[in-house]
């Protein structure tokens, strides 16, 4: 799985600003979303007790929508 800065810790770039700016930044969190839902349910159990995630945390992950 990457890494990522919540995004409460990212800077606002000026882009974001503007609404074409701002339906790119809702476009690229979504795809992370998704992409790093997927590879959360593609680790195995001992990777899961690796990282600190319960299933019943991963179930609760992957059930959400991408745009949540």
């Amino acid at each position: 799985m990457e890494r990522t800065l919540s995004t409460s810790t990212l800077p606002l770039q000026p882009s974001h600003t503007q609404p074409l700016g701002r339906l790119h930044a809702t476009l690229a969190l979504w795809l992370r979303n998704a992409r790093t839902r997927r590879q959360l349910a593609a680790l195995d159990e001992r990777l899961l007790m690796d990282n600190g995630i319960t299933p019943a945390e991963r179930r609760r992950e992957l059930e959400k929508p991408f745009w949540r």
